[in-house]
């Protein structure tokens, strides 16, 4: 088969390409595991991962971390639960010493025994350090802690989502520290905490009435969707040199544009920009029997939009080779109307290979009892509906299948009511 490259508005309608090819491929029979998504980035990860969890998609994260499992996205949104449930001791005991500021186990599991003895929540205890002589030696410390807290609960109830976490970043220092030890790791660990941001502001974009509060809980709710065990049918997510050696039946190379892949760091160096084309060429030969190429005409990533130009690598794959689907700009808005990259559709692409606008209203009327048909799981009850912002968490036990938790706007246009 060709290739199809698939021209998304953003990387929220990439993800959702690439979730309803492979729920596509699903319902007429294949396995999740025939299904692999390659990136250049681990940041590329995270949208997929909500698309993938919305439709129902078991996939596993090959040679790295899922996004929330990641140790600094875990301490940023333990940051923002302690900023809005100051007693939530579990969250606050994983932060106050995160980055270092001089605050001990030992001085923690003091005022933690404080706490049993008064009564009180671990916060109220070490916001009045000073009262307490066991604590005296760490006070002026766990206080000056207290009060920055403190202070972004007050900005919490007036400043917008994402201007709130730029606070945390920059009051917290939990990037200064990150870039006092300038390693690969911690350079992917600032990363992913910028990418933070880029959910932040997709929540507040998709949902009317933005918080907090909404914005934690529907981030629980992903992050609590089941777990997989090792013989779990499921795709996989990986950057392309992770893929070196393996062989998949359908393949996704996501983020084909300027500044992702070819990265920036290499754009300008010769011997850079050659080990990039090299890497194209591994991730362009991993399909065993059908391969997708997408970019994005807008693409959100470490928390700021860019619009990039189709990669460079996919005006050097023969035009006969290719079919092109998806967003179709002027000819102008790219240049040189003979590159590859954002033609006119030619006429072999099928009208379903773009992705279908969000289900009518009516369709996300599913509640509790329900019994459902779904083009990819078959019949099941629709045993919980969780509201979340303009859409719903919902959960459905298929006949012969077990428990599948699905968001609602996306899993509506594969399923309907019997």
């Amino acid at each position: 088969d060709k290739i199809l490259m698939y021209a998304a508005q953003n990387e929220d309608d990439e993800a959702q390409f690439i979730a309803a090819r492979i729920m596509e491929d699903y319902g007429k029979g294949g396995n999740f595991r025939d299904n692999a998504v390659l990136y250049r980035m681990n940041a590329q990860s995270n949208r997929l991962e909500f698309a993938f969890k919305r439709n129902g998609i078991p996939y596993r994260i090959v040679g790295g971390m899922r996004f929330f499992d990641r140790a600094e996205i875990k301490d940023m949104l333990s940051y923002l639960w302690a900023i809005l449930r100051p007693e939530d001791d579990l969250r606050l005991r994983r932060i106050i010493n995160s980055p270092q500021r001089g605050i001990g186990d030992r001085t923690v599991e003091t005022a933690r025994e404080i706490a049993a003895g008064v009564g009180q929540s671990l916060y109220a205890v070490i916001s009045r350090a000073n009262e307490y002589p066991e604590l005296s030696r760490a006070a002026a410390k766990l206080i000056s802690f207290t009060t920055m807290m403190d202070e972004l609960r007050v900005l919490a109830a007036e400043a917008p989502m994402d201007e709130l976490y730029d606070a945390v970043i920059e009051r917290t220092g939990y990037i200064r520290a990150l870039e006092k030890k300038r390693t690969d790791e911690n350079l992917g660990r600032i990363e992913n905490v910028r990418e933070l941001k880029t959910n932040i502001l997709g929540y507040a974009r998709e949902t009317g009435d933005a918080s907090l509060a909404g914005f934690l809980d529907e981030v629980s709710l992903y992050t609590d969707l089941d777990s997989l065990d090792a013989d779990t049918d499921c795709a996989v997510m990986m950057t392309m040199h992770s893929a070196k050696g393996l062989e998949f039946p359908n393949v996704f190379i996501a983020g084909a544009e300027e500044g992702i892949f070819p990265g920036l760091r290499t754009i300008g160096s010769r011997e850079d920009m050659e080990e990039e084309r090299r890497l194209c060429y591994v991730a362009l030969t991993r399909a065993k029997r059908r391969l997708y190429v997408t970019c994005a005409r807008q693409r959100m990533i470490f928390g700021r939009t860019s619009q990039n130009r189709p990669s460079r690598f996919l005006g050097e794959i023969p035009d006969e080779h290719m079919d092109r689907a998806g967003y179709l700009p002027p000819r102008s808005a790219f240049g040189d109307p003979r590159q590859p990259a954002f033609m006119a559709a030619r006429e072999s692409v099928a009208a379903s290979s773009a992705v279908r606008p969000a289900a009518p209203p009516e369709t996300l009327d599913f509640k509790l009892g329900d019994r459902i048909v779904h083009t990819a799981f078959g019949r099941g009850e629709v045993t919980k509906v969780s509201p979340m912002g303009g859409d719903a968490l919902i959960e459905i036990t298929f006949d012969g299948i077990g428990v599948k938790r699905l968001m609602l706007r996306a899993a509506s246009s594969h399923m309907k009511k019997e």
